[in-house]
Parts: C-alpha cells; sequence; structure tokens
C-alpha cells in the first residue's frame, strides 16, 4: 500500500490559460495528496490523487477516472488546483493501483456514483463535482452521469463515444478491428503485469530440478488478459449485451453541462455530435439544454492538437489546449452571471478558421444530393465515373470484385492506437492517389470549381446495389482533390449488408437483387476552394481499419474460409444513387 504524502509543489503558471473569473487569484503553491483510497459500494479499493489549492477554503472539485494510470492526469490536475478548484485523478478498477478485475464499461456507473459522490465529501469540496477526460475517460464521465450521482454537476468528454456497440466495438456493423486489437493489447499490457506480480512463486520454485525448469514467471493465457475482446466477437449484432452501457437512452435523465469536444478525424466524432445533439434536445433541465458546448477541430483522436493531422498541417490557429480549455470551462460554468456565447465553435478545414455558431447542425444547412453517374466504368480514378446534382437518366451500372485475399488498404482517416516515434501517425488526412488506382474502387469526381463550397454537417449516402454474395460490405469515403492531384480523405465509413435494416438483426442479401442501401459517412467542415473537385470513393473494403466480410455471412468470430463478391452499383432514373452533402450557401 502507497503511504499518503502530502507535498507541496511550487507551480509557475501555465501562460496558455485564458485568466477567468474564477481564476482571478491563482495559487502558484498546490497540495498533493498521493495513494487515497476509497471503497466501492462492492468494497474494492479505488486509489486516487488528490491536487488542492493550499487554502482552507471549500472549492468546487475536478473528478479524472482512467484506466491509463492516474499519474498521467497530473498536468491538467495541478492546473486545476493553480485555478481553485480540487483535482482528483483515480486509478479505475483493476488498474494499476486499483484494486478488482478489469472489464471495460461494466463496473464504471457504479463505480463513478461512489467516486462522486466521495469527491463531494472530501474536507476541502464545496459539494459541487465535475468530471473530465478523453476516450475511454470520456465514457467514465457518461457512465458516472447515467447513475445520476446528486452531486455532478458538469463533464467535459473529449472524443468519446455515444454507444459502446455502435461506434466503439462495431461500426455500421462491421467490427472495428485496428482500434479494437490495438486497444486491447494496449490494455493488457497493466493486465499482465499484475498478472505476473499475483502468480510469481519464486519462494515456491526453488525445489525444481533440473534448475532449468526455473518458469521465471507465470504468464496467464492470452485469452483470460482480455476476456473483452472474446465476449465483443460474440456480440456483432447490438444485443443485450452493450445496452446497459449505451448512453443515447439517458439523455433526458442527466440534469448536467457538458463540453463536448471532437475531431474531424477521429473516430468517436459521431458519437461527439450525437451527445451534444442529444442532451440539447432532451437534457431534463432548461439550464442543462442550455449549458451544452461543442468544439471540433482537425484532430486526430489521442494525438498532439496542434494543427497537424496526418500529412496536413491545418496551421497554428487549429492548435488546442485541452487542459486549459476544461479549466476555462469549468471556470465559465461557475459564474452564474457570465454571458452566453455561442454553442459551438467549429474549425472550417480548406480556408483553415474557426467560426461559432448558434448550434449543430447549422441552421441554414442545404442539404444537397450529388448524384452518381458514369458509363459504367467507373473503376478507379482514369475511370469515367461523375458526380453531379444533376438526377441520372439512362445509365449502366458500374461493377467491381471484391476479393477478401486483396483488400482496399487502409490508409489515414479516423484510427486509434497506434504511437511509434519510428513511424508517422498513420491517423489524419493522408493522399489516397495510390488507393484511387485500384480497379475494385469506383471514383465518382465533380468538376473543378469555380468558387468557393462549403460542407458542414452530417454526410450520408444512399446508393442501389447488388451482390453475388449473402454478405459483404459497402465503404463510402468522400475526398477533396487538390489542384495538384492531393486527394485529401475528409469521412469515410462502412455497412455491412446484412445488417442494412437494422444493427440488431442480422439478415442475408439475396444475391442478385437490387437493395437500397442508406449509411451516413460521418461528418465534416471543408471548404472546396476554386480549382479543387469533390470525390467520392465507393468499394467493400477499408482493411485493417474494419475487419474484412468474407461475403459468406460467417461471424467474425470464427469465420475462416471467403469467397469473392461482384458486387454492382446502380445509377439511373429508377436507382439515382448519391450522396447527401450539408451544404452551406454562401453569406
Amino acid at each position: 500500500m502507497r503511504n499518503q504524502l502530502l507535498v507541496v509543489l511550487a507551480l509557475g503558471f501555465l501562460a496558455s490559460c485564458s485568466t477567468k473569473p474564477n481564476s482571478s487569484r491563482q495559487n502558484s503553491a498546490i497540495h498533493l495528496e498521493t495513494g487515497m483510497r476509497m471503497k466501492t459500494r462492492d468494497g474494492i479499493s479505488l486509489v486516487a490523487d488528490v491536487y488542492r489549492p493550499t487554502d482552507n477554503d471549500k472549492h468546487p472539485v475536478l473528478v479524472v477516472r482512467t484506466p491509463y494510470d492516474r499519474s498521467g492526469e497530473g498536468e491538467t490536475c495541478r492546473l486545476a488546483a493553480q485555478h481553485n478548484y480540487v483535482c482528483v485523478a483515480q486509478d479505475v478498477r483493476g488498474r494499476y493501483a486499483s484494486e478488482g478485475d478489469w472489464y471495460p464499461f461494466k463496473n464504471e456507473s457504479n463505480d463513478g456514483y461512489d467516486t462522486v459522490e466521495w469527491a463531494a465529501a472530501l474536507p476541502h469540496s464545496d459539494g459541487r463535482v465535475t468530471m473530465f477526460g478523453s476516450s475511454y475517460v470520456g465514457a467514465t464521465q457518461w457512465l458516472a452521469a447515467i447513475g445520476h450521482p446528486p452531486h455532478l454537476v458538469g463533464i467535459q468528454p473529449t472524443m468519446t463515444a455515444s454507444d459502446y456497440h455502435e461506434g466503439w466495438v462495431y461500426q455500421g456493423g462491421a467490427l472495428e478491428l485496428w482500434f479494437d486489437q490495438t486497444w486491447t493489447s494496449i490494455l493488457a499490457l497493466d493486465t499482465l503485469q499484475r498478472s505476473a506480480n499475483k502468480n510469481s512463486r519464486n519462494m515456491e520454485w526453488t525445489h525444481l530440478l533440473p534448475g532449468s525448469s526455473f518458469p521465471v514467471l507465470q504468464i496467464a493465457q492470452p485469452r483470460s488478459l482480455a476476456p473483452y475482446y472474446f465476449d465483443w466477437l460474440t456480440h456483432p449484432a447490438d444485443d443485450d449485451y452493450c445496452k446497459p452501457w449505451s448512453i443515447e437512452p439517458h439523455y433526458s435523465e442527466m440534469p448536467i453541462a457538458a463540453l463536448h469536444v471532437g475531431g474531424w478525424y477521429d473516430l468517436f466524432l459521431r458519437g461527439t455530435l450525437r451527445n451534444y445533439v442529444g442532451m440539447r434536445a432532451h437534457a431534463p433541465t432548461q439550464w442543462a439544454r442550455d449549458h451544452q458546448q461543442l468544439t471540433i477541430g482537425p484532430w486526430i483522436h489521442d494525438g498532439p492538437m496542434n494543427g497537424k493531422a496526418g500529412e496536413v498541417n491545418f496551421g497554428h490557429q487549429a492548435a488546442f489546449d485541452e487542459s486549459a480549455a476544461t479549466v476555462a470551462w469549468y471556470d465559465d460554468l461557475f459564474q452564474p452571471t457570465a454571458a452566453p456565447g455561442k454553442r459551438v465553435k467549429i474549425f472550417v478545414m480548406g480556408i483553415n478558421q474557426w467560426r461559432e455558431e448558434d448550434d449543430w447542425p447549422l441552421a441554414r444547412t442545404a442539404y444537397t444530393r450529388y448524384f452518381l453517374h458514369s458509363a459504367g466504368r467507373a473503376n478507379s480514378s482514369s475511370g469515367d465515373g461523375a458526380l453531379t446534382t444533376a438526377t441520372p437518366g439512362h445509365e449502366s451500372p458500374d461493377s467491381f470484385t471484391y476479393d477478401p485475399e486483396n483488400p482496399v488498404p487502409t490508409r489515414g482517416g479516423a484510427l486509434c492506437c497506434f504511437h511509434d516515434p519510428a513511424v508517422q501517425e498513420p491517423s489524419g488526412a493522408f493522399d489516397q492517389k495510390e488507393i484511387e488506382k485500384r480497379d475494385d474502387v469506383l471514383i465518382y469526381t465533380t468538376p473543378a470549381f469555380d468558387q468557393n463550397l462549403e460542407l458542414t454537417g452530417p454526410l450520408s449516402a444512399e446508393l442501389y446495389m447488388s451482390s453475388s454474395a449473402p454478405d459483404t460490405d459497402l465503404t463510402a469515403k468522400l475526398v477533396d482533390v487538390w489542384p495538384n492531384g492531393f486527394a485529401q480523405n475528409l469521412a469515410d465509413n462502412i455497412q455491412r449488408l446484412s445488417f442494412r435494416n437494422s444493427p440488431e438483426q442480422a439478415q442475408p442479401l439475396e444475391p442478385g437483387t437490387i437493395h437500397k442501401i442508406q449509411f451516413d459517412i460521418g461528418a465534416t467542415s471543408n471548404v472546396f476552394l476554386p480549382g479543387h473537385r469533390l470525390r467520392v470513393e465507393i468499394s467493400s473494403s477499408n482493411f485493417p481499419h474494419f475487419d474484412r466480410n468474407l461475403n459468406t455471412g460467417e461471424s467474425p468470430e470464427r469465420g475462416t474460409r471467403f469467397v469473392k463478391a461482384h458486387n454492382r452499383i446502380y445509377h439511373d432514373a429508377d436507382h439515382p444513387s448519391a450522396i447527401v452533402l450539408p451544404v452551406i450557401p454562401a453569406q
């Protein structure tokens, strides 16, 4: 057990923080108590560090509950304590210093409730508790909030989901392969360490002969390090497994303020937007509905918010200090006389400027259908595919063969979690030129624009297709083609066709039958400048971002055999395939 220590830290002010009313008397010294323990309702001990001002006053409390080691939250907590908050950084159940077994989402509502109420009763707390953090640390906020702790006032979830089946483990029925496997491997390292520490029996092994039989460590079986991953594979349908953890059914029960922060290249962007829209519409009090704010920048998940995303640098003006923003948000929240401003702040790519808006989606949006056209040969960027607002007449369909043994490779986009200093970060905006040379990618492109075209808002696809297989996927990617040929990905998504009608029930395709497939492509804010062209890529794979559809209807848990799928996209008067784009009229 770690001893509780009282440490006085002399800290300088962070120049990036705005001066707010609550920050008018900042402290350059703080108290830090480490290794503080609290008991959950079922007797598990959770460990936290508590940062606070050196005075004897009572202050609002900021809580962060993390599976990634609470010591990593020191920067924000120190800043918060300088600005006259108490800050609690806690390891969640089964992680680092906290007791119990780790299983994502399962215990976060009860443990979060218990932590909020424990924090509200700390000696220097004034009873007002708030939370902050990114990714899974956003999930610990939402899951605490749906438990209805009475002292929770606000949350600041960054880049997190609204549902943990659709948008976390799966997307459009396809497994989020890259994220699910890399995240699981990262989490398993601490689980492995805990298991090795618990099961090592050095003194019991001293009698073993010969000496070469010394086992060194007793290593857990891989499946036992992450049983949740294997559970995910057995639940491709959105059944009762994940429903207890979904945030979306609970918006009307949470009377809390929230600052929602997302990135245009974040894999949880849809969840960030759905949480904001859901709370604005359904939060149970007018105060809560009025105190929802949204900030979206050109950022990747869990990466530096410095303005660079992949191969595109959006400029220093796109940089964002998350710690400073957290403190500034709560400074404003706790000033009841503060004048309300615009609720939404978005970074508009292309012109690379921030803009404030009244709400999301923008009320002035003109949703416009851009129809697919070709003479039947839209394969690759050298094909004849076109994209216009004119409705199609008599046109031949486009065909391609999707081979699971040779899937379309992932290049950039909304990925997580890969961080190797020797390798360029693969998330964000990348040139799609090489991918667009493939015959299994259909390409539809507008003529070059002679004036700015702004798209800001949700994107969707309405495609008519048939397949030779009982199941296959459709992918759609929106691209900004620069005058020099650089093809910048803006947004993309996938739809597993067995889940085309409902995420809760798989339904095989009827081979050869034309189906209308509708799915969202995400969201963006981008100005297509003069000389640029708008492009959409249509295919059936994006690997390893998503798992490969084997085209047989087998589950991702058990599938091993695969067949080629011969897929066809129709775009004629009876089957007007289109993408629906949020055009913002010029002002």
